[in-house]
């Protein structure tokens, strides 16, 4: 199963080995050694690292100008590391950039004309996080970017603002070959929150990947459609989950708990006796606590979230 979240390498356990015989350390060559050139090469590590420490907490504590010159001038990893040290601002404060004259206009800038895909990247989420309007057209052009990453992105971006300007882009996504923007163009629409659009996802509850159907089931519960009922029923099977190739265990953990949620939304009380089965009998017990929890929601008559017309 594919995911936009890429995982950092693994960092391998370090070799021990059991300390020799004291009786190693009485020649005095190897004395001289370790005091001329062993202890004060840690003594420079330790500095080093310190030295590194100090530069890193002094980098996370820079603001919103400081990362602009950064992706201005900096080099490449530092003006993508800039880029994504902004988003996390804007998570954090959507009104950040507000409160400091041409911010919004500088990073649609850079977001237009720079060369650099990976800062360009996390820029998508800096203007959707901004809900800025006059980014639209930016987001809506890089949906013919060549970088299917930067199309994925802006897919995400342009279902966050809300802005009925993302609608027509949003829909012709959902046909696109790449099932990796079909999937993203899905869940945008479920962010969007138009419950008129509700339609053009039915189609990809039939798409071969599995992916993209779960996505357009979550989305159409969103909008407040009942039409994936049966795709959200069987999101919640672990049987048929486990056929699906390279899920992880953790996936179809995530896969379970978010189609539980949408499932009591759409049916309401005919979904008792699923969540009754999976409270009761599944491995996981954060899926029986998501079972649990819907079935609270639909006993205390919570019903789905309400959506955009």
């Amino acid at each position: 199963m594919s995911d936009p979240t890429d995982l950092g390498p693994t960092e391998e356990s370090p070799l021990s080995s059991e300390p020799g015989p004291m009786e190693a350390f009485e020649d005095s060559g190897l004395r001289r050694f370790l005091g001329l050139f062993v202890v004060p090469l840690l003594v420079v590590l330790a500095s080093v690292l310190v030295f590194i420490g100090f530069g890193w907490i002094a980098y996370e504590s820079n603001d919103v100008s400081d990362y602009l010159n950064d992706m201005r001038a900096g080099w490449r990893p530092r003006r993508a590391q800039a880029a994504y040290e902004l988003s996390k601002i804007l998570i954090a404060d959507p009104d950040a950039l507000d409160s400091e004259p041409g911010v919004k206009a500088e990073v649609r800038r850079l977001f237009k004309e720079s060369e650099d895909q990976e800062m360009r990247r996390y820029l998508a989420l800096v203007l959707g996080y901004t809900q800025d309007p006059q980014s639209i057209p930016l987001l809506v052009d890089a949906l013919d970017d060549e970088d299917s990453q930067i199309r994925i992105y802006a897919l995400w971006a342009l279902g966050t603002m809300g802005d009925e300007r993302a609608e027509e882009p949003l829909v012709a996504a959902l046909a696109d070959p790449d099932p990796g923007i079909r999937k993203t163009a899905a869940y945008a629409m479920g962010e969007l929150g138009r419950r008129g659009r509700a339609v053009d996802l039915e189609p990809l509850l039939a798409d071969p990947v599995a992916d993209v159907r779960w996505n357009a089931a979550l989305s159409l519960a969103r909008l407040g459609s009942d039409a994936s009922a049966e795709e959200l029923e069987r999101m919640v099977d672990r049987r048929l989950l486990d056929q699906v190739p390279e899920i992880t265990p953790r996936q179809k953990e995530e896969v379970m708990i978010s189609a539980i949620a949408a499932l009591a939304a759409v049916r309401g009380e005919a979904a008792l006796a699923t969540l009754a089965r999976l409270e009761q009998d599944d491995e996981s017990l954060k899926v029986r606590q998501a079972a649990i929890d819907a079935r609270k929601a639909i006993a205390s008559g919570a019903g789905p979230g309400s959506g955009k017309g």
